[in-house]
């Protein structure tokens, strides 16, 4: 980075400082991860200059035969990675697939019926601030409060909701929801409805990629996510379909007439329907990505971040915290501390002193605002990445009891901090980043 600290040094002292927040703090933000060097390298390419407009071979600009073989590779990489028939890999953002799925799928208006946002679901999945709320008609299913599915979703309760609304489409995934899906029930529950079912799975796909987390494929309709996350790639999104169909909607192709696929309908509603040109330089990362997904490795590395997470749940647990559902299936956490006299704004601060990362979260059923929150977020995909195993976040949970058992201690915080940082010195990160 010497020509940019040279050319702009208030620019280069930012990231420097950001290089430096990362490698020095346990990075406990489940939405969070580290991406490779050569990931990251191919983001800095000069396929940042090139406008794209369309799908490989059928450009609206020429001079792409170069970026049609990166999108081409990062398409038939991201098929075997999740063994499906058809992906497209320019949406910008998660938020940006879900956008093209609403308009491949719904007409403005229409219902839909998703996770509440309160109980640990997305934001684009019909929050009254956001456009999926705003265009559409969204009706809710959660998680129970009490008995012996606490902080879990009841399917007979889903269905009953479903029978209810009788909803167009209803959506799968969640932001802040510790458990595995039942894919085959939610199907089920479509069928019955006449709904379509789609699968956001921002969060796990990565661990639903390595085979460590229930596959959506078989099951959905449509899947979309961000490629960030657990599946450690640049920040952007994805659509992908399982096996491919003739869209239900009898739309035809203008000159032979025949039946659209619904993944023609998809490619439509990502461009022109909902963006622009494609960011060449991001798919060249995907495609980096999804290479580095296909390794063996990979599967190592997201069976390491379950095994990693159950221990810190475990952990958790033997030291008085409150669980929702009471444990995990997947990366995350969701800790109510309610019984510990916290809320979450004071615990993220609190931990924040000592460079502990974390985000505070709304818990179901919370009683405060969501720029307070009675909970935190915790998840094991970053430091994983960074080599942590299960000791190591044994004495994760060690640092962050001793900071909010007396929040409110700087002493304590400054000497978590310094012990978070011979901790993360051990597992070295981004060095080379500012060098």
């Amino acid at each position: 980075m010497s020509q940019l600290q040279q050319a702009d040094p208030q620019v280069f002292e930012i990231i420097e400082k950001e290089v430096h927040r990362q490698n020095d703090g346990l990075e406990l933000i489940a939405s969070e991860n580290f991406v490779s060097r050569p990931v990251m390298e191919a983001m800095g390419t000069p396929l940042t200059n090139k406008y794209a407009e369309g799908l490989p071979g059928k450009r609206y600009y020429g001079g792409c035969q170069f970026v049609d073989e990166v999108e081409e590779l990062a398409r038939e990489r991201a098929c075997r990675l999740f063994g499906c028939d058809w992906v497209n890999v320019q949406p910008h953002s998660g938020a940006s697939a879900n956008a093209a799925v609403y308009l491949a799928f719904m007409r403005p208006g229409d219902t839909f019926l998703g996770l509440d946002l309160a109980h640990g679901g997305h934001l684009t999945h019909g929050s009254p601030v956001n456009f999926s709320g705003l265009l559409y008609k969204a009706e809710y299913y959660g998680v129970e409060k009490d008995g012996p599915l606490a902080g879990r979703i009841d399917m007979d309760k889903v269905r009953t909701r479903a029978l209810q609304v009788r909803p167009r489409m209803i959506s799968i995934g969640a932001s802040a929801y510790a458990r595995d899906f039942d894919y085959k029930a939610f199907r089920e529950i479509a069928d019955e409805v006449g709904a379509y079912l789609w699968m956001d799975m921002a969060h796990t796909a990565g661990l639903i990629a390595a085979g460590v987390l229930s596959d959506p494929m078989p099951h959905c309709h449509v899947v979309s996510t961000t490629t960030h996350k657990t599946l450690r790639g640049p920040r952007a999104g994805m659509i992908l379909i399982g096996k491919d169909y003739d869209n239900p909607f009898g739309k035809v192709a203008a000159k032979s007439g025949r039946v659209k696929k619904m993944s023609e309908l998809l490619d439509s509603a990502v461009f022109p329907g909902y963006q622009g040109g494609p960011l060449m330089h991001v798919i060249a990362s995907k495609a980096v990505a999804f290479g580095e997904a296909l390794e063996p490795s990979f599967h190592d590395y997201a069976r390491q971040v379950v095994d990693n997470a159950k221990a810190m749940a475990a952990a958790l647990l033997a030291n008085g915290y409150d669980l929702v559902s009471g444990g995990t299936d997947n990366h995350l956490m969701l800790i109510d501390l309610r019984s510990k006299g916290l809320t979450g704004k004071q615990a993220e601060q609190a931990l924040g002193r000592a460079e502990i990362t974390v985000n505070k979260n709304m818990v179901p059923f919370d009683t405060q605002s969501p720029f307070v929150t009675s909970g935190i977020r915790i998840g094991t995909p970053a430091m994983t990445t960074r080599g942590f195993t299960e000791e190591e976040f044994g004495q994760v949970v060690e640092l962050m009891d001793r900071v909010l058992v007396d929040p409110g201690n700087e002493k304590v915080a400054a000497t978590v901090k310094d012990e978070v940082r011979a901790l993360c010195d051990r597992f070295p990160l981004y060095d080379f980043a500012v060098a």
